[in-house]
């Protein structure tokens, strides 16, 4: 599940909680790394288990209006197409994934209010109300339902949102608002993946794609750490009227990641690790700072100051 550009992500903000605090230890900042990791993981089974959460609302919201109903004596025949889909049973009766969320002691309980608010913004969706007037919905008919679910109700969604930075306080959780939308993708991913016969041993994403990932995290940060002087001194040099000490923290920790990757990874390919921290400049920097940090970079390479750079 945990890619190198995820990885990548989670180096750079450690590596600038680290920096930004001053009392922190080398030893604390290897530990917030793994943690950040489990964290991540930790919102992929809460996100994957959301499918089990919604559809157990629906089946109660029906449930309620039969009661309502009864005691007005009206005529009630609702639509379970949703409230009965068998693909949220089949997450609901996930070994792996049940593993998961009693270890971490996981639960949707203390944000449950967005259930309603999702329910009832579902409800006016398309894709639902297409599902819903099918006549016989197929498990790639739920399967479809729930990727649509995924990829267009649930990213950057307030409600659930605020139901992230409630389960954050109480879970003791980090980042999962800020992960939300990467998350979301891997969960799209899954669903994908399952098959009705697979059953409750339906496999879900490992916390990282290989093991190679996972060296690669700590193995970055650890040169980072290493060679921060000497990468200072090799931006510094780089700079035209311009001190270290005047570059932003967030420019600087990058550009540091950048020279590490490109000096102590030479497998990887030096546009790849361009391309990367460009991004990565973009999404966590401000506005014009990818210029910069592009310029220094292709500076540093021009001038052949990295041996290892072919």
């Amino acid at each position: 599940m945990i890619n190198r550009t995820l990885v990548r992500t989670r180096v750079l903000q450690t590596l600038f909680a680290y920096y930004e605090d001053g009392d922190k230890t080398p030893a604390q900042a290897r530990k917030d790394l793994l943690t950040s990791f489990s964290d991540t993981y930790n919102l992929y089974a809460m996100l994957l288990s959301l499918a089990d959460e919604l559809t157990t609302y629906a089946q109660n919201y029906i449930a309620e209006q039969g009661e309502r109903a009864r005691f007005t004596h009206t005529k009630y025949t609702p639509n379970r197409r949703f409230a009965d889909n068998t693909l949220a049973h089949q997450i609901f009766t996930n070994k792996t994934l049940r593993h998961l969320l009693s270890a971490s002691h996981l639960t949707w309980e203390p944000a449950m209010d967005v259930m309603a608010a999702l329910y009832k913004q579902l409800q006016e969706c398309d894709y639902y109300k297409q599902f819903m007037a099918l006549d016989a919905p197929t498990y790639e008919d739920e399967k479809l339902l729930w990727r649509k679910i995924y990829s267009d109700l649930l990213p950057d969604n307030e409600a659930l949102l605020t139901a992230l930075e409630e389960l954050e306080l109480n879970l003791d959780q980090q980042n999962w608002q800020v992960d939300l939308n990467v998350v979301l993708s891997y969960v799209v991913k899954t669903i994908k993946r399952f098959q009705q016969e697979q059953g409750a041993e339906q496999p879900i994403l490992e916390m990282f794609d290989s093991e190679d990932e996972l060296q690669f995290a700590q193995q970055l940060m650890e040169e980072a750490l290493a060679h921060k002087d000497e990468y200072d001194d090799l931006i510094e040099q780089h700079l035209k009227n311009w001190e270290i000490g005047r570059v932003a923290m967030m420019d600087r920790i990058i550009l540091q990641m950048a020279l590490t990757e490109l000096c102590e990874f030479p497998d990887i390919a030096a546009q790849v690790t361009l391309n990367e921290y460009i991004e990565l400049t973009k999404e966590y920097s401000s506005d014009k700072s990818y210029v910069f940090v592009n310029g220094i970079l292709d500076e540093i390479i021009r001038t052949q100051q990295l041996f290892k750079i072919q």
